[in-house]
């Protein structure tokens, strides 16, 4: 079991796209309330005053759509500045990143993933549940914008869903030859979303990279991220092709994080609450941190034995909440 220090940090629970994979239509969403979400304040307390202490030096901010949250530029700053963190990431949607961007960088961020699900417009919007204007455009200006300030790496999020997206796995892949980016494809995961897809399940990593292998060739990349993706090249490429396999190669066993909810709930896994503490709670109650660094020490200890290697691989439809919700 991999030491964990890597903490996922949900801004908000709401998201200006409603991808039909994290939050299926006809779904009633509860929306938070503002005084219901940890404060920037509240925030900063857990991560130094618990979390560092504890060993945690990795923060990825998510939501729903973390560039809703106002002032996480701010944020940003203020636990880049810190000296006990090693790493700082976001998660995107990139609709909200072009004018963002800049500012983000200048506030000490330097990795950054985007979602981008497809290169063809219309399949985009219909991933996205978009019955209105285009906005492709506008995610592919954010990935631009995020190129030319700088960030690297620059990875983009691609969940493969067989019928709708999969045709285009070379494609996307193809995005890593020129430029040094780093393409991340996610098997297809049914939280919360029942049949969405059918009976189309989902198409195993090993799948996908038997396609790029027969196109281009495939080599193991040197280039090795913090997360559970398992990295490749195309030779000659400048950038790098990542595999998370979650449904096909279950990785509980090198899972290196915690997941810290918008409300202030910690989890110890994406599919398994077992022993979730409510730290808002625990730190309005006037709770001592150090009682609460306690209480966290104990998760960390039964972590190991917290995994959804049980479930069957093959099942849709298994669980209630949806990705929103869950944190991503």
């Amino acid at each position: 079991m991999n030491q964990v220090d890597y903490l996922r940090i949900s801004l908000v629970d709401r998201c200006n796209f409603r991808c039909r994979y994290c939050m299926p239509e006809g779904v009633k969403f509860d929306y938070l309330l503002k005084e219901e979400l940890l404060t920037n304040e509240e925030l900063l307390r857990l991560i130094l005053e618990v979390f560092m202490p504890l060993g945690f030096s990795r923060f990825r901010l998510t939501g729903g759509e973390p560039l809703l949250r106002p002032g996480v530029a701010e944020l940003v700053g203020a636990i880049a500045s810190l000296p006990q963190t090693q790493d700082l990431s976001i998660t995107t949607n990139g609709f909200l990143l072009a004018p963002q961007a800049q500012k983000l960088y200048d506030a000490g961020l330097r990795r950054i993933n985007i979602s981008l699900d497809s290169l063809n417009s219309d399949t985009f919007d219909q991933i996205i549940g978009n019955h209105g204007r285009s906005r492709w455009q506008e995610i592919w200006q954010g990935i631009q914008a995020a190129h030319s300030v700088g960030f690297d790496p620059l990875k983009l999020n691609v969940v493969v869903i067989p019928g709708v997206n999969d045709h285009e796995i070379l494609d996307l892949a193809a995005l890593t030859i020129d430029k040094h980016w780093h393409v991340r494809f996610i098997e297809f995961m049914p939280i919360g979303n029942g049949d969405l897809f059918g009976d189309r399940g989902w198409i195993s990593s090993q799948d996908l990279r038997q396609r790029i292998r027969q196109r281009w060739g495939l080599t193991e990349s040197q280039i090795c991220g913090a997360g559970p993706a398992d990295v490749f090249q195309i030779p000659g490429a400048k950038g790098t092709v990542g595999f998370i396999s979650q449904m096909s190669e279950c990785f509980c066993d090198r899972c290196n994080r915690m997941r810290l909810s918008a409300d202030g709930w910690l989890r110890p896994c994406l599919l398994n609450e077992t022993g979730q503490i409510d730290l808002k709670i625990a730190l309005r109650a006037g709770i001592s941190t150090k009682k609460i660094q306690e209480q966290v020490r104990q998760l960390l200890t039964i972590k190991p034995e917290i995994n959804f290697k049980e479930r069957d691989p093959g099942t849709t439809g298994l669980y209630t909440r949806t990705m929103s919700q869950i944190g991503g």
